[in-house]
Order: structure tokens, then sequence, then C-alpha cells
């Protein structure tokens, strides 16, 4: 069994592969503590590779991950290729999800969260750097003991606080 310590980031790889980056940034700068083990740094997976290809790469990085990151844009509840299939790889895993919003949603929100996430534990946060640190830190330990299943969120009064 694999160590796992890598965090998994899915994304919209034709729209949103800037807050990635961006993600990977603020890893690098030195003068933040935003930090995570990235598991794309694991293998490479090319876009001009066979589905099937790509797909064995994404798993041995999800078998690496102890928790997945999904990036949510406009567009993200469509892709039915490749970001429904990790997230429903990160549901079959347990892996702990996190659904991060691109748009400046603080909170589950129905229009924009795709339906496989439905009645799957998830928390749902806004794409800034010090709620995205603490959840990557520490979701969800207290709910995944419980078993507790659905989408949560933080007041905005915490996320702001952090």
């Amino acid at each position: 069994m694999a160590y796992r310590n890598k965090t998994y980031v899915a994304f919209d790889g034709d729209n949103d592969i800037t807050y990635y980056y961006l993600m990977k940034a603020w890893k690098a700068n030195d003068n933040n503590d935003f930090d995570f083990h990235n598991a794309h740094d694991l293998n490479t997976a090319r876009d001009s590779s066979q589905e099937e290809s790509i797909k064995s790469q994404l798993r041995v990085r999800m078998q690496n991950s102890k928790m997945f990151v999904l990036l949510v844009g406009d567009k993200t509840k469509y892709l039915t290729k490749f970001v429904k299939w990790e997230v429903e790889s990160a549901i079959r895993r347990e892996i702990p999800i996190a659904v991060v919003y691109l748009k400046d949603y603080s909170r589950f929100d129905e229009k924009m969260c795709p339906t496989w996430l439905n009645n799957v534990l998830s928390i749902h946060i806004p794409f800034k750097k010090t709620i995205l640190q603490y959840v990557i830190d520490n979701w969800p330990t207290v709910s995944k003991q419980k078993e507790d299943k659905g989408h949560y969120w933080y007041s905005d009064d915490f996320v702001n606080s952090l």
C-alpha cells in the first residue's frame, strides 16, 4: 500500500488551470505558510496519451493521496470524461473531498457543484489560500469519524478570521 501524504487536485484543464498554477506558486513562495504535497508531482499524464494511459497515471496519483481538492469553475459540473472519473475514484477510495469554488462562493452552491458529489461528505470553501491550507491540514477528522455525509462549509466569519 502506498504512503498517502499527497493532495490530489482536480480541475477543468481547459479553463481553470491558472488556479492550479496559483496554488503551486503559493507553495513555492517562501514568504507564506501555504504548503501541500502535490500528487501531480508523481508522474505525467499527457493530453496526447490514450484515455486508459492517462487514467493509469491518475490512479497512481490517487493511491498516494490523503486529500482530494476539486477546483470548481463555471464548467466543472459538465466535465464527465476525466474530472467526474477523478471524483468518483476519490469517493471509492474514501479520500476526503474539498470543493473549492473559484468564484467567490463561501459555501455549498447547488448551481455550481457537480451532482456526483450529492450524498458525499465534502467541505465547500472559497478559493482563498488560508482556508484552503486549513482544510488540507484539518478536514474531515471529526466528521469522517462520525461517518457524516453531505455538504459542509465554514461560516464566513471563520473563513475571514484565518
